[in-house]
Parts: structure tokens; C-alpha cells; sequence
């Protein structure tokens, strides 16, 4: 068994819809990104990685190469989980937001990341926290993940 653990963090930004967990999420803005930007996504990715002894998400994916500009990162996970050849046991998930609010979005994050992650919904945590009033409030979202595999 080894554990990794992922981050990532991206300011919001006017004219792109805001993806989380390979979900569309109803909000004025979106993330700043090469790929769709999509944080949670982004540190279950270095998690799987990490786990792997692989390194990080821009040895593969680099955000200097134009086939992954905007790119659904569902799509980086499934090619990061060919890539690892893990068997995920579970993943935690932490959402750094002061705005959306996501709680409504749970489910639809769970059902997307356990199908590409063949791990039933029940193995994927998803939560989030409010930075009450640091400096990341209100400008973006952080992602936290822990993962295990076998």
C-alpha cells in the first residue's frame, strides 16, 4: 500500500465556466488554466502520482503543449490512471473555496472520479472548507488530495 498526496490551486477568471470534479459548476467565473482547469481533478492526478513514485502532473501533462489546452481533465485522470496502472483503494478530497458554494455538487463529483478511479462512490471523499477571510478568499480555489493504492 502507498499513500500520495496532491495539491493545486488556481485563481478564478472571467469568461470560462468553472469545472470541479469533471462537474460544471453554476458560477460567474472559472478557473485559470492550460487544460479546463479543474483543480480537484489536478491534485487527485499528483496524488495518483505521488503514490506511484512518478513525479508530478507537468512531467506528463505540460501545460507548453497545445493538445491539452483545454482539455477536460477527466480525460488527464483516465490517461494518469493508464499511466500509473494503479488499483486505487480510496481518495480524500479537500476544496478550498470561499465562493461557490459546492456541497450540491458532491454526488456528481463522487459518480464522475469513481467511474474513471473503478472504486465505488463510497471510497471517494469530497468536502470543502471556507478560508474565512485569507487571502485566497474570493479569489480562487485549492484543492487538497490524499490518495491510497495498492
Amino acid at each position: 500500500m502507498k499513500i500520495g498526496i496532491g495539491f493545486d490551486v488556481h485563481p478564478f477568471v472571467e469568461g470560462r465556466p468553472l469545472f470541479l470534479g469533471g462537474v460544471k459548476i453554476g458560477f460567474e467565473k472559472g478557473l485559470k488554466g492550460h487544460s479546463d482547469g479543474d483543480a480537484l481533478i489536478h491534485s487527485i492526478i499528483d496524488a495518483l502520482l505521488g503514490a506511484s513514485g512518478l513525479g508530478d502532473k507537468g512531467r506528463y501533462f505540460p501545460d507548453t503543449d497545445r493538445k491539452y489546452k483545454n482539455i477536460s481533465s477527466l480525460k488527464l485522470l483516465a490517461e494518469t490512471m493508464k499511466i500509473t496502472k494503479a488499483k486505487v483503494v480510496n481518495v480524500d478530497c479537500v476544496i478550498f473555496c470561499e465562493k461557490p458554494k459546492i456541497s450540491g455538487y458532491y454526488e456528481a463529483m463522487k459518480e464522475k472520479i469513481s467511474r474513471i478511479l473503478k472504486i465505488g462512490k463510497n471510497l471517494v471523499s469530497i468536502k470543502a472548507t471556507r478560508p474565512e477571510g485569507l487571502s485566497l478568499a474570493g479569489e480562487g480555489i485549492a484543492c487538497f488530495s490524499a490518495c491510497l493504492i495498492e
